[in-house]
């Protein structure tokens, strides 16, 4: 079952185009959500969650209409939009006393169990934690009041590797249920090759693709070769960097199964992301 469906979303600002996005978070799973900056993955997640007005559209939550139906669909929605930078003066225990008024499934036992799970002390107050102590707290709240789909935008960002795999950790667990999802929008690609089950590309407001992750790395090729075959192969290549001795480049795996003589190896989630975006320039840079 899908815990969240986004339909034909569209958005049209003065100089960009949210075209009509659609795709599926199923129950029981982390979506990675990548594109480029100004891809239009912060709009598509204001859209989703009624913070801007779009133009076209459906968004539906647990298969409710979550526009029309906001405010219970919200309480079963827990958002962490990168570091938690509100109210640094505050203690973590008046922040969770204003939050729990405002959820009817507020769960004060499994609050304190989360206190505990994350070392985190309710007398400091925010300014006092580290980024990913306050991302933890705020992973904490949400799981409080029972979210059954958390909306990370970039939680791991500026965090260091230990500090950013503990937090994977997390996300893992919060999902082996079967009754939790993610949807898990980073620049961080090495970070979605260690969690993500699903894969949603944004390229220029529109999804380029939407698949599990394994199909999205499958479906490439990472292939190499000297500079004089690259106007052999140049119409096959997605995108590509030439250099003194050659060039490397991206190409569909059928095409680059039938490349003879070029050197050719499995394509990592960055390496796709990074050649796509080369497609339309295809750059060229001296290495």
């Amino acid at each position: 079952m899908n815990i969240l469906d986004v339909r034909n979303l569209r958005k049209q600002y003065p100089g960009f185009l949210l075209d009509d996005v659609s795709f599926t978070v199923e129950d029981g799973s982390i979506m990675g959500f990548i594109g480029r900056n100004g891809a239009g993955k912060t709009t598509t997640i204001k859209g989703i969650l009624n913070l801007l007005h779009v133009d076209g559209g459906q968004v539906l939550f647990e298969g409710k209409d979550l526009h029309a139906n906001e405010t219970a669909c919200k309480e079963r929605i827990g958002l962490v939009l990168g570091e938690f930078n509100y109210y640094k003066r505050k203690k973590l225990s008046a922040i969770a006393q204003v939050t729990r008024r405002f959820y009817a499934d507020w769960d004060e036992t499994l609050y304190q169990s989360l206190l505990t799970r994350f070392s985190l002390d309710t007398e400091k107050k925010i300014s006092e934690l580290s980024q990913g102590m306050r991302t933890k707290f705020a992973i904490a709240l949400a799981l409080s009041h029972h979210a059954k789909l958390f909306i990370l935008d970039e939680p791991t960002s500026g965090l260091d590797p230990v500090s950013r795999d503990e937090l994977l950790e997390i996300f893992r667990s919060i999902i082996e249920d079967g009754e939790h999802s993610i949807l898990f929008s980073t620049h961080i690609i090495s970070d979605l090759e260690k969690c993500a089950d699903f894969i949603t590309y944004l390229k220029g407001g529109r999804v380029l693709c939407s698949t599990d992750a394994d199909s999205f790395k499958d479906a490439y090729r990472l292939v190499s070769g000297e500079a004089e075959q690259l106007e052999r192969f140049r119409d096959r290549l997605i995108g590509y960097r030439a250099h003194a001795f050659g060039f490397t480049g991206l190409m569909k795996k059928e095409d680059a199964e039938r490349a003879e003589g070029l050197k050719i190896a499995p394509a990592d989630m960055e390496s796709i992301m990074i050649y796509t975006e080369k497609e339309d320039d295809h750059e060229s840079a001296a290495l």
